[in-house]
């Protein structure tokens, strides 16, 4: 249901700007609704379905969720999108709301997102927390919530959805890295930590498929540090791209304005044909002759 609501809102969106004569690239609307694909996938798909059973399972649902449709969404809901995405009511009882856009805008801050990030990312992974999560679907549809959010606020500064383009900045590759490496040290505690660490779950179920809790557990952690990197990497040549070709861009209109601003030169004095000869010009005129 809430992805169908995620669909009907972002082609509302699109049929208003089309109404007002601007388009929404393909690659946009691709990326909003691969984002909204990915999610279903991730709650009612096969993943979900032996989540309760493997570890391995369920951190694919975590997967697809945070680390993959989160920073899909942002980029198909880029501006003007975003800005005919909620309903003009909606829209303005949070354009009202100053502490709410205060709040976002504090929490959006690259260093207070990755802050956010990491307590959640590891509240949630806390043994009480997570076992509990797999006893409560409640419980569990907000642990699915939560981390979308945290994902969204730590790709939000990056992506920068609010402008029509998204800046190049290489600050941008540290901030990915630094929040990939929060996911790339709990991935490593699952694999090398020696122990199964939510047994009270997953403690018999695994051996239905062949592995045992620990194996699981490391196959969950590899799965984690696995896309970490590749999220790393894309992230490196994304922004880098980018960074160069907004520095072309501002030394190709800067050439232009210099180019703009240079003074025309003057003309360059007619040759006479005597003067192409080699001989001196004779003035036509004649000093008159004293009386």
């Amino acid at each position: 249901m809430v992805s169908g609501v995620a669909i009907a809102a972002y082609a509302r969106a699109v049929r208003v700007l089309r109404r007002r004569g601007r388009s929404t690239p393909r690659r946009q609307q691709a990326a909003w609704y691969g984002g909204v694909a990915l999610v279903a996938v991730a709650v009612v798909g096969p993943s979900g379905a032996y989540a309760d059973e493997l570890m391995s399972a369920h951190m694919a649902e975590h997967l697809l969720l945070a680390d993959i449709a989160a920073p899909l969404l942002i980029a198909g809901a880029r501006t003007p999108v975003l800005v005919h995405l909620l309903p003009p009511r909606l829209l303005v009882i949070f354009a009202r709301r100053r502490a709410i856009r205060a709040a976002f805008g504090a929490l959006r801050r690259p260093a207070v997102a990755i802050g956010v990030y990491a307590v959640v990312l590891y509240a949630w992974h806390l043994r009480p927390a997570f076992e509990g999560a797999l006893r409560s679907e409640a419980l569990h549809a907000f642990q699915h919530q939560s981390f979308l959010a945290i994902s969204v606020l730590v790709w939000w500064s990056a992506l920068e959805p609010g402008r029509g383009r998204m800046p190049g900045e290489l600050w941008k590759i540290g901030h990915i890295f630094a929040a990939r490496m929060v996911s790339v040290f709990l991935g490593m505690a699952f694999i090398f930590g020696g122990q199964a660490f939510y047994a009270g779950v997953y403690g018999s179920t695994t051996q239905r498929y062949g592995l045992t809790p620990l194996a699981d557990q490391q196959t969950a952690g590899g799965m984690m540090m696995s896309l970490d990197v590749i999220i790393i990497m894309v992230a490196l040549t994304l922004f880098f791209w980018r960074a160069a070709a907004d520095f072309d861009r501002r030394e190709a209109a800067a050439a232009r304005a210099s180019e703009e601003a240079r003074p025309a030169a003057a003309p360059e004095p007619a040759v006479t044909p005597e003067a192409a000869a080699g001989e001196p010009a004779v003035s036509a005129a004649r000093p008159a002759r004293r009386g």
